[in-house]
């Protein structure tokens, strides 16, 4: 039985449990996640630059987006299995070295089906480290789950923040060739030292929450899939994450196609053109976005937090397709929907290690996580779809739908099914304790 199964009884006199040790892990944890952010957030920098090289549509280009987070989230059922098997540190290795190897390539490629291989090879190394990365903290911090999550995939939301500037600096100065040659090393190197400093927790290092409700037990894959919870998880996954894959991948095109990317915005105290602020500051409010939902969802519960964080996306999302045309309603509308969007890596992670444990998390919130792969779908789709009409507020008014579509589950079945599941949720009797069964705490 793995360490999150153990009832809070089980850990008690006599056991270690270091805070100190497990906030060391989150640490690291979120130093990999950070040198892995701008495999993903950086790429809309490049867009326009390989266009303007080799002049191939930009609905091409984009393929290769769409393939690194296919890559990336399909195979995390594969990747969840190797990191339960093989634990964090080869895991995360192995990933930084398959990031390094990606941006190389990307420095090298001439062809689009030179950076769509690079795509997926950056795609797998960002798996491999993400969900590593999730599962640890996941482990480490049963009675913080929200939290320790949203610190981690904030370190992957805004750890692009402090070089965005630097990468759109070496772009124009040296090309975006080196660019992705120096930063793929540089991003690479730190990541692999990093990985050598993790660890599981041992049985007895960990507590599990006694405030929200959560599983006793540890479901297997098969069980897991085998629920009704899981399904409408990945439904809401899917919803939700739609519309900020669209806005990650097509920021930097929505911008320039509505009049405000070269619009340079005056702060007294210095001066930038309004994408790579609206960058900037994305980066950062998805980045606290994460850690600042989890830790609400850990108070008041992750099914109130899905309603109040979907349905802020949705109307930013909403507002940023009728005000979009204004620069400084493009920078804080972009800021909001970045905000509300990023939690998700947040709320559905822990929901997951509340509702199925720990023991297969890396497996059952693996085949989750492919709800980001489906969302990855609609990036070139949004594309045509603009093309087809002529305006990017149809794209914008349909992922906003879905973020409603979701806070309205969220609302109103997913209470009800997460209720039913973990009072179903039995702790399997102890050897010689036949007939005795404790019902896991359903509060909420």
């Amino acid at each position: 039985m793995s360490a999150y199964s153990q009832t809070p009884a089980a850990v008690g006199p006599g056991k270690d449990f270091s805070e100190s040790r497990r906030w060391i892990q989150l640490a690291v944890g979120v130093v990999c996640m950070v040198a892995t952010a701008n495999i993903q957030y950086a790429w809309t920098l490049f867009v326009p630059e390989i266009q303007e090289t080799f002049g191939w549509e930009r609905a091409s280009i984009q393929i290769a987006f769409t393939i690194f987070v296919l890559v990336q989230t399909w195979l995390a059922p594969i990747e969840g299995y190797f990191i339960d098997k093989l634990g964090p540190r080869f895991m995360v290795a192995f990933g930084a070295v398959m990031i390094g190897t990606a941006w190389v390539l990307n420095s090298q490629a001439t062809t689009l089906f030179a950076f769509y291989v690079a795509a997926a090879v950056g795609g797998v190394g960002v798996g491999c480290i993400y969900a590593t990365c999730i599962n640890n903290a996941l482990k480490w911090f049963p009675d913080r789950r929200g939290l320790a999550v949203g610190l981690t995939a904030g370190g992957y939301g805004a750890g692009s923040a402090a070089t965005i500037l630097p990468i759109a600096a070496m772009i124009e100065s040296s090309g975006f060739q080196e660019t992705f040659f120096f930063f793929g090393l540089l991003q690479g190197g730190l990541a692999f030292i990093a990985a050598w400093f993790l660890r599981s927790p041992k049985v007895g290092e960990v507590k599990p929450s006694d405030k929200l409700s959560q599983t006793r037990r540890d479901y297997t894959l098969k069980e897991a899939l085998n629920t009704r919870l899981f399904w409408l998880m990945l439904l809401m996954f899917t919803c939700v994450v739609t519309g900020g894959m669209m806005a990650v991948a097509q920021l930097g095109v929505i911008a320039q196609d509505l009049g405000v990317k070269e619009f340079k915005v005056n702060l007294y105290f210095f001066t930038m053109a309004a994408l790579p602020l609206a960058l900037m500051l994305d980066r950062v409010m998805n980045g606290i976005s994460r850690p600042l939902f989890g830790w609400i969802s850990d108070h008041i519960g992750r099914e109130k937090t899905m309603v109040i964080a979907f349905s802020l996306e949705g109307v930013g999302i909403i507002a940023l397709g009728y005000f979009g045309h204004n620069p400084w309603a493009f920078l804080i509308l972009s800021g909001v929907v970045f905000l509300a969007w990023g939690e998700v890596y947040s709320l559905f992670s822990a929901l997951a290690g509340d509702a199925f444990g720990t023991k297969h998390i890396g497996k059952i919130y693996g085949v989750l996580y492919t709800a980001k792969g489906i969302g990855a779908l609609f990036v070139p789709v949004g594309n045509l779809l603009m093309e087809a009409t002529g305006t990017w507020s149809t794209v914008l008014y349909t992922v906003a739908a879905m973020d409603l579509f979701a806070a309205f589950l969220a609302i109103a079945v997913l209470p009800g099914t997460l209720k039913r599941h973990v009072a179903k949720s039995i702790i399997p009797s102890a050897p010689g304790a036949a007939g005795d069964k404790t019902v896991a705490s359903a509060h909420a």
